[in-house]
């Protein structure tokens, strides 16, 4: 009974080096979907998917575009620029999407967008926000990681307080802002950046996770 137990240790012994060893040839799930990321800069449909992925993240879509841009301009330093602007036009028009959707259908979108993209509270406290005239939250919003579409979508609900002009201009400047700073840093920085980004890619991901919470909590109290 002792020799069956002790070989039977050895064989779960065996087998958690085995999963060890296959677990740190595998690459972390992040680490795989950074690097599935950059490959985009080797194709042709890079500043297209740069593009949708801006333009939807400004309306419904939950992932920002900061991580293809900053994977783009990594893996082609000399387009940095580029791509920034490709950010922020299709933020800007889709900034314009979500405001349409408030303004238009929210009254059949409202059961998706509730409470599975942003919730009732987000909702009401940006509403009452446009309601007593603090427009200078749209502009830390669209600079900020705080959601944006919480506020393109809301302002189409409430545009009797937010005009369409207004939400186009907070877009066009706090986006553009946001997305050519990063797009300068990594063109300055060059492959130092990439090295760094690399090396720290989960600690840079959960900070840009607490930066996005730190916004809400924004949105809250102040």
């Amino acid at each position: 009974m002792g020799l069956g137990r002790m070989k039977e240790r050895e064989q779960h012994a065996e087998a958690n080096r085995a999963s060890a060893e296959e677990g740190a040839r595998r690459p972390h799930l992040l680490r795989r979907l950074y690097e599935w990321t950059l490959h985009w800069a080797e194709t042709p449909y890079a500043s297209w998917a740069l593009f949708c992925l801006a333009f939807a993240e400004s309306s419904f879509f939950p992932i920002p575009p900061d991580v293809l841009l900053i994977a783009l301009a990594l893996s082609r330093r000399t387009k940095a620029f580029k791509y920034a602007a490709v950010s922020s036009l299709g933020s800007v028009l889709g900034g314009i999407f979500g405001y349409w959707i408030g303004f238009a259908v929210w009254e059949t979108v409202r059961p998706w967008f509730i409470p599975y993209l942003f919730s009732e509270a987000a909702f009401e406290k940006v509403g009452r926000i446009y309601e007593e005239g603090a427009i200078w939250y749209i502009f830390a919003a669209a600079f900020t990681p705080i959601p944006y579409k919480v506020f393109t979508v809301t302002a189409g609900v409430y545009h009797e307080f937010i005009p369409l002009w207004l939400l186009i201009c907070a877009s066009a400047v706090g986006r553009s802002a946001r997305f050519f700073i990063v797009a300068g840093l990594l063109y300055w920085l060059g492959p130092s950046a990439k090295g760094f980004v690399e090396r720290h890619f989960d600690r840079l991901l959960w900070a840009l996770v607490i930066l996005a919470i730190l916004g809400f909590l924004a949105v809250k109290f102040l």
